[in-house]
């Protein structure tokens, strides 16, 4: 057959004198969708940036030296300081919202040895960062189940919404071994010995009356099942959650996170229920 014939018999068309043959186009596949979690309290990541930017230009445009009488002030040093410092944190901050937070997810979640057919609640779930990563140690088409929780707050996590969370869960291909819910943590709707683990991250602290947070940990008593562990993580008020949660009966431990991935440093209560708690 001649070098000029397909495999079917027909004459390829010859390129015109001068002519380059051009390649048949290859179809690029289409771009992966990636799951977006959110920035955390996105005002405070802003405030950082702003008031950092601020310090740094009012260094640049105002007297380098302050004189009150006797007394001189470094104008200048202070402001770059002082504005250095914020921008600092104000990327430190963003680099947890971008890559930390998977790392302390995992980090959290590596806490419990997973069997695959746990019941599992996430508090405060917002866009599903965590009530996912527990999903995905589900077994696909098992018992197992993953629940989230949220009054959906767009001050705590921006863009916060049920759709946005459902959005991730299916991107993830989770949707079968996950489920949404608007609820609080101070009144859940759930039945007592409910769930195997419960997980929660930068949530409680946003209730700011110790009162409703202390019925919010009572909550997360009631509705665990006895050998159940809760995993909860904060940047604040962690003592006071460990000291609350053993007072309920619970063995507790708290656990530092990787100070080199969160940002503020990130503490876990790990708290286990016992078989003979009620």
């Amino acid at each position: 057959m001649d070098e000029k014939t397909e495999a079917t018999g027909k004459p390829l068309e010859a390129a015109e004198p001068g002519e380059v043959e051009k390649p048949s186009e290859i179809e690029e596949p289409a771009p992966v969708e990636k799951p977006d979690y959110g920035i955390d309290a996105p005002a405070v990541l802003r405030n950082f940036f702003l008031a950092g930017a601020a310090c740094v230009v009012g260094g640049l445009l105002l007297p380098h030296e302050l004189h009150l009488g006797p007394v001189t002030f470094k104008l200048y040093a202070a402001l770059f300081w002082t504005g250095g410092f914020l921008l600092a944190e104000g990327l430190l901050y963003l680099l947890y919202v971008k890559k930390g937070k998977l790392k302390h997810r995992d980090y959290m979640l590596s806490l419990h040895e997973w069997k695959g057919d746990e019941q599992v609640l996430d508090v405060g779930c917002g866009r599903g960062l965590l009530m996912i990563g527990a999903a995905k140690r589900l077994t696909p088409g098992g018992t197992g189940k993953a629940i989230g929780i949220d009054v959906w707050s767009n001050v705590d996590m921006g863009s916060n919404s049920p759709e946005a969370t459902q959005l991730n869960m299916e991107i993830e291909g989770v949707e079968g071994r996950c489920k949404v819910m608007n609820c609080t943590a101070q009144s859940m709707v759930f039945a007592k010995n409910s769930f195997d683990v419960v997980v929660s991250n930068l949530c409680l602290h946003n209730i700011y009356n110790k009162a409703e947070r202390e019925e919010a940990l009572g909550e997360i008593v009631r509705v665990l099942r006895p050998g159940g562990v809760a995993l909860i993580s904060d940047y604040k008020l962690t003592r006071e959650y460990a000291k609350r949660l053993k007072a309920m009966g619970l063995t507790v431990e708290r656990k530092m996170g990787n100070v080199l991935a969160t940002f503020p440093p990130l503490a876990v209560v790990v708290a286990r229920k016992p078989t003979a708690l009620p």
